[in-house]
């Protein structure tokens, strides 16, 4: 059994599917793909993202603005617990910090304000965050630090950074998840770090329609491709596929629904 931890399943490229997308998680399924976690990227578009989940046994969802999605203007502590208190949502985010496209100090502690706001309303509802972070290693980890994010737990996702980001989030207990970036030929340091994280903290995902791994780079990512992230995981630690399938699921059940 596999599971995608990470996808966005409003977001899809359904083009090769009559555009339905009942189509495309079919193919998925016939992989393998037995839940998907629908993350939810901005408030406006959450009842979207809801809708897939409640109309599928096999996919939950969550609530959340991604740093670069406008986070601070509409990040509101009281809208994230109302919303995730629907039992398809399993999780607070994507949230957390993407300092690679703006680099001013002003957009930055916006971001770092709504990043805070997210962990404080999973602490309140006792949900587990998912964080985006890129070129911002160390101000998400101290903000992990002081909003206690231990308390409610979480996951680094589509994970890009090094060893030592990646000690410390497992220190705080947080889960650490791979997507296809991990098979790319210029991931060398990244696949080292995957070989360390030890298998009861490890995830896969896809965080499609992106990032489709080998032998679909380039190509628009779908669910269906985690079966690819997860066979490449299982060979960097030395176990078969069959293994990281169950150990990963297991995690994902530990993390996500306790």
């Amino acid at each position: 059994m596999l599971i995608d931890s990470h996808c966005h399943l409003d977001r899809l490229d359904l083009s090769a599917y009559d555009n339905d997308l009942n189509q495309a998680l079919n193919f998925a399924r016939s992989r393998g793909v037995a839940h998907m976690l629908c993350v939810g990227i901005t408030i406006d578009k959450f009842a979207d993202v809801l809708a897939i989940a409640e109309a599928n046994e096999d996919i939950s969802c969550s609530v959340g603005i991604h740093p670069l999605y406008d986070a601070v203007a509409k990040t509101q502590v009281d809208t994230l617990i109302e919303k995730s208190q629907h039992p398809k949502v399993v999780a607070i985010g994507e949230t957390g910090l993407d300092y690679f496209y703006n680099k001013t100090s002003e957009n930055h502690t916006l971001q770092q304000q709504s990043f805070r706001k997210h962990i404080q309303a999973a602490r309140q509802v006792n949900k587990p965050v998912i964080v985006h972070t890129r070129d911002a290693r160390q101000d998400t980890l101290d903000i992990l630090h002081e909003e206690k994010a231990n308390e409610c737990g979480g996951v680094l996702h589509c994970f890009t950074e090094n060893w030592d980001m990646a000690k410390a989030a497992l220190d705080l207990g947080f889960y650490i998840s791979f997507s296809g970036i991990v098979t790319f030929k210029n991931a060398s340091e990244l696949r080292d770090v995957c070989k360390k994280v030890p298998l009861d903290r490890l995830l896969i995902e896809t965080d499609s329609p992106y990032l489709a791994p080998v032998p679909y780079r380039g190509k628009s990512n779908q669910p269906a491709y985690v079966k690819e992230v997860g066979q490449f995981v299982a060979d960097l630690h030395h176990i078969s596929f069959e293994e990281i399938c169950d150990i990963t699921s297991q995690n994902f059940k530990n993390l996500f629904v306790g």
